[in-house]
C-alpha cells in the first residue's frame, strides 16, 4: 500500500532548536496517494510567495495542504503553522485566530494585526490557511499585508474559492484518480473492518463505487463507514437508490458538489431517525464538544438523554463525528460539510433558535463551573477546558448579542471568563469581547459591572492607564448608586493594581487595603482577593517592609497550598524569592522561581512569565554567572513587547533590571553583555523558559551565599540591604 511517509527530524538540519517548529497536527491514518499533486505543490510554493488549494468540500483540500506543509518542514526555519479558520465566525476574530496559531501571547494595547507584522517581520515560516471561505474578504486583505510587510513569509491556502490577490498561484485540487481512489477505500475499511482486503470478487464492485462517488475522499469515507454493516455489494445498490433520490440542487453547481452532497445525502437518509435528529442538532456547535453537552443541548422528548451515547456512537460509526482526544479529556467534531448539512436540517426543523439558546446556556453555567473551580486543585484542568471550548464560549456571546434583552448574558459570560482572559494569556481577545459587550446600553447590573471591573483589569495589564481609569471609575460611581458591595471591592481592588503599576505606592496601599477590608466583609475568597494580598505585598515592599511583604506571601502560600491554588501561588513564590534573594540565599531565591515560572508558563501567564526571568537574570547575576544573566536579560527583552511596556514603564519593577545590568556589566565588560543581551533576544519565550527552568547555580570559590549588594531605588537613590544572617544591618530595603 503506498502512503507517504512523514519527514523524520534531522539532527543536521541547521535551522532546528528546542523552539517549536510549528503546530501540525499528527496524522491519526495513513495518507495515501497524491504524489503527483503533492510534488506539484512543492514546485508551485518555490515559485510564489502564495499558493491556493481550491476544490469543492471533502475533495481533501486540507489533508493535501497539511501533508506538503509537513513534507516541506525543513525549508522553513521557523517553523510550518497551521491557521484552522471554520470555527472562526466572526472576521474581526481573524487576526486573534492567527495570533492563536503562532503561539503568541500579546497582553499589550496593540492590535493583533501590529504583533503579527512585527512577528513575522524577519521570520522565514510558512502559514497554512484552511476553511476561509467564510472570511474570504478579511482573510485576502490580511494576507496580503503579511505577505508585504514579512519578505521571508510564504502562505499555504486550502478553502473552496481563491483569494484573488496579485501573484497568487491557484491549484485546483481534482478527485483522486481511480487507483489512488481504491486504495483510500480499501484502507479506510480495513479501519472499520479489521482484516478486510480487496480480492476479486470485490474489486469491481469497489473500483464501481469509487467511481461513482467521483474519487472525493470524504465521500468514500463516509461509504467505508456503511461496510460495518453491508457488504461492498450492498452499499453500491444503496448508492444508487440514494443519487436518484437526492440529486437536487443548484443548476449551476459544479457536478461534484452537488455529488458529494449526494453522498452525505445518501449517508444521512441510511441514518435512523434519532441519529438524524441528533446529527441536525450538533450543527449548534463550533468546534469540539463533549458528552455531558451533547446531552444537555441536545436531548428532548424525542431524544432522550439516556439514549444521546448509543446514538452518538452510531454517528461515530458512520463517521459523521470524529472522535478527538485533547488535554480536556475525549471530544468529539464535525466535519465542517457535515455540520453544514446537519445545519441545514435542522434550519428545516424551525428548531435553530430553540438549540442555539439551550447552547448558549449550557455554555454560561459552564462558564460559570469555570470561574468556581478555578480556585481549586482544578485549575489546570479548568485552564484546558476553558481553551478546549473557547469556539462554543465565542458562539454563546454571540447569541446573546443578537436580542437585546439578552445582552446582559453576553456581558455576564465576558466577565465571568476574567480567568481566561487573564490568567491564560488572552487578554487581547478578552479586550475585545468585554469592550464588544458594553457597547451596547444595558441596565448596570451585576453582568454589566462585573464587565466593566474585568476590562478594567485587562487594560491595567495591557499598561492602558486611560482605559483602565475610565472602566473603574464608571464601575465604582455605578456600584455606590446601585449598592453592588462586591463589584465596588473589585474596582476599589483593580483601581489600586492601577496605582501599584503607575508607582503611586502610597494610595496602592489604601486602596488595597481597603479592597481586603471590603472582601472580607463579603465573605469574599479567590484567586483574585489572594492576587489582592500579593499586590499588597509587592506595594509595602516596594515602600521598604520587606519583611512583611514576605509575611503576607506566606499567608497566601498556605491558602493556596491548601485550596490548590497555582495561579495566584506564581506571583506569591515571586515574592518570596525576591525577599530570599536580599537575605542572601540565591540558591533559595533559584527555587522558588524555578516554580513560580513553570506555573506561568503553564498557564500561558506571559506576565508572571516574563517576571520570572527577569529576577531569575538577577539571580544569576548574584551567583557568578554574568554571561548567563546576559543571556537571560535579552530573552526577557523580548518578551516584554508582547505583554506591555517593559516593567509597566515602572521605577520599582525595573530596580532588579537595573542592578543585574550593572553585575554584568561589571563583570564581563561593555561588549561581551550586549552580545549576550542579543543571543538572548534571538529566543522564542518556550526556548527561554526552558532553558532558565534548566539552568544551574555557579559554584565559585567565595561565591556562596553572596548577597547583590544595594538595590537602587527609583529616582536614584540607593538604600542599603535589608538586615539579614549575613550582615547584621541595614534597615528596611525598597523593592
Amino acid at each position: 500500500m503506498r502512503r507517504s511517509q512523514r519527514p523524520s527530524p534531522d539532527p543536521d538540519d541547521p535551522g532546528r532548536g528546542t523552539a517549536a517548529r510549528g503546530n501540525l497536527p499528527a496524522e491519526l491514518n495513513g495518507f495515501v496517494g497524491r504524489e503527483a499533486e503533492l510534488a506539484d505543490l512543492g514546485r508551485l510554493l518555490r515559485e510564489s510567495r502564495l499558493v491556493t488549494v481550491v476544490g469543492v468540500g471533502g475533495v481533501g483540500k486540507t489533508r493535501c495542504a497539511t501533508r506538503v506543509a509537513a513534507l516541506l518542514e525543513k525549508r522553513y526555519c521557523d517553523g510550518v503553522w497551521l491557521v484552522e479558520l471554520s470555527a472562526v465566525r466572526e472576521p474581526v476574530l481573524l487576526e486573534h485566530a492567527v495570533v492563536d496559531a503562532l503561539g503568541l501571547t500579546d497582553h499589550t494595547g496593540r492590535s493583533p494585526r501590529t504583533a503579527l507584522l512585527e512577528h513575522l517581520a524577519e521570520r522565514q515560516l510558512l502559514l497554512v490557511f484552511d476553511g476561509f471561505e467564510h472570511l474570504v474578504d478579511t482573510c485576502a486583505e490580511l494576507v496580503q499585508e503579511l505577505l508585504r510587510r514579512a519578505p521571508r513569509l510564504r502562505v499555504l491556502a486550502a478553502g473552496r474559492l481563491p483569494l484573488d490577490l496579485d501573484g497568487e498561484i491557484g491549484y485546483p485540487l481534482a478527485p483522486m484518480a481511480d487507483a489512488d481512489a481504491l486504495e483510500l477505500f480499501a484502507d479506510r475499511v480495513a479501519a472499520v473492518q479489521p482484516g478486510f482486503r480487496l480480492t476479486e470478487d470485490t474489486r469491481g464492485s469497489a473500483r464501481e463505487l469509487c467511481r461513482r462517488l467521483d474519487g472525493i475522499p470524504l465521500a468514500l469515507e463516509l461509504a467505508a463507514g456503511r461496510l460495518r454493516a453491508l457488504s461492498v455489494e450492498q452499499v453500491l445498490q444503496r448508492l444508487d437508490d440514494r443519487f436518484r433520490l437526492l440529486t437536487g440542487g443548484s443548476r449551476t453547481a459544479p457536478a461534484r458538489h452537488r455529488t458529494l452532497r449526494t453522498a452525505i445525502g445518501w449517508s444521512h437518509e441510511l441514518c435512523a431517525p434519532e441519529q438524524r435528529l441528533l446529527w441536525a442538532r450538533l450543527s449548534v456547535f463550533a468546534g469540539q464538544f463533549d458528552l455531558e453537552a451533547v446531552e444537555y443541548i441536545c436531548s428532548g422528548p424525542d431524544l432522550p438523554a439516556d439514549s444521546v451515547l448509543d446514538v452518538l456512537t452510531a454517528l461515530l460509526a458512520q463517521s459523521v463525528v470524529l472522535r478527538e482526544d485533547s488535554a480536556a479529556g475525549t471530544r468529539y467534531r464535525l466535519l465542517d460539510t457535515v455540520r453544514e448539512y446537519g445545519a441545514e436540517w435542522l434550519a428545516a426543523t424551525g428548531d435553530t433558535d430553540r438549540l442555539r439558546r439551550r447552547h448558549r446556556d449550557w455554555f454560561l453555567g459552564l462558564a460559570t463551573w469555570c470561574e468556581l473551580d478555578w480556585f481549586s486543585p482544578r485549575q489546570g484542568e479548568v485552564a484546558a477546558r476553558a481553551e478546549s471550548e473557547l469556539p462554543n464560549l465565542r458562539r454563546a456571546m454571540e447569541c446573546s448579542l443578537e436580542t437585546p434583552d439578552e445582552v446582559h448574558l453576553a456581558q455576564y459570560l465576558a466577565g465571568t471568563l476574567w480567568f481566561l482572559w487573564v490568567g491564560c494569556g488572552r487578554l487581547s481577545e478578552g479586550r475585545h469581547w468585554l469592550a464588544h459587550v458594553l457597547e451596547e446600553e444595558t441596565p448596570y447590573d451585576a453582568s454589566r459591572l462585573k464587565a466593566l471591573w474585568v476590562l478594567g483589569y485587562v487594560a491595567v495589564l495591557q499598561g492602558d492607564r486611560v482605559g483602565a481609569i475610565s472602566a473603574l471609575q464608571e464601575c465604582r460611581e455605578e456600584a455606590h448608586r446601585t449598592g453592588d458591595a462586591t463589584a465596588l471591592a473589585y474596582a476599589v481592588h483593580r483601581t489600586g493594581c492601577l496605582a501599584l503599576v503607575t508607582d503611586d505606592m502610597a494610595r496602592a496601599e489604601e486602596l488595597l487595603q481597603d479592597a481586603l477590608g471590603r472582601y472580607r466583609e463579603l465573605g469574599e475568597l479567590n484567586s483574585n482577593v489572594l492576587m489582592a494580598q500579593v499586590e499588597l505585598a509587592m506595594t509595602v515592599g516596594f515602600r521598604g517592609d520587606l519583611e512583611a511583604a514576605a509575611a503576607i506571601c506566606e499567608e497566601v502560600r498556605e491558602v493556596c497550598e491548601d485550596r490548590g491554588e497555582r495561579w495566584a501561588l506564581s506571583y506569591a513564590l515571586h515574592v518570596l524569592a525576591y525577599a530570599a534573594l536580599q537575605r542572601g540565599r540565591p540558591d533559595r531565591a533559584r527555587e522558588l522561581l524555578r516554580k513560580s515560572l513553570s506555573i506561568g508558563h503553564a498557564f500561558h501567564d506571559l506576565l508572571g512569565s516574563v517576571l520570572a526571568l527577569e529576577l531569575l537574570a538577577l539571580v544569576t547575576a548574584v551567583e557568578g554567572d554574568a554571561a548567563e544573566a546576559a543571556v537571560l536579560q535579552g530573552a526577557a527583552e523580548r518578551i516584554w513587547p508582547s505583554v506591555g511596556p517593559p516593567l509597566f514603564g515602572s521605577a520599582y519593577y525595573g530596580s532588579p533590571r537595573a542592578q543585574c545590568e550593572k553585575l554584568a556589566r561589571q563583570e564581563l565588560g561593555d561588549a561581551p553583555y550586549e552580545s549576550g543581551r542579543r543571543a538572548g533576544g534571538r529566543m522564542d519565550p518556550d526556548t527561554a523558559v526552558a532553558r532558565a527552568l534548566a539552568g544551574r547555580a555557579v559554584d565559585r570559590p567565595g561565591q556562596e551565599g553572596q548577597r547583590p549588594g544595594p538595590v537602587p531605588a527609583p529616582g536614584g537613590r540607593t538604600r542599603k540591604p535589608a538586615a539579614s544572617p549575613t550582615s547584621g544591618r541595614g534597615g528596611p530595603e525598597r523593592w
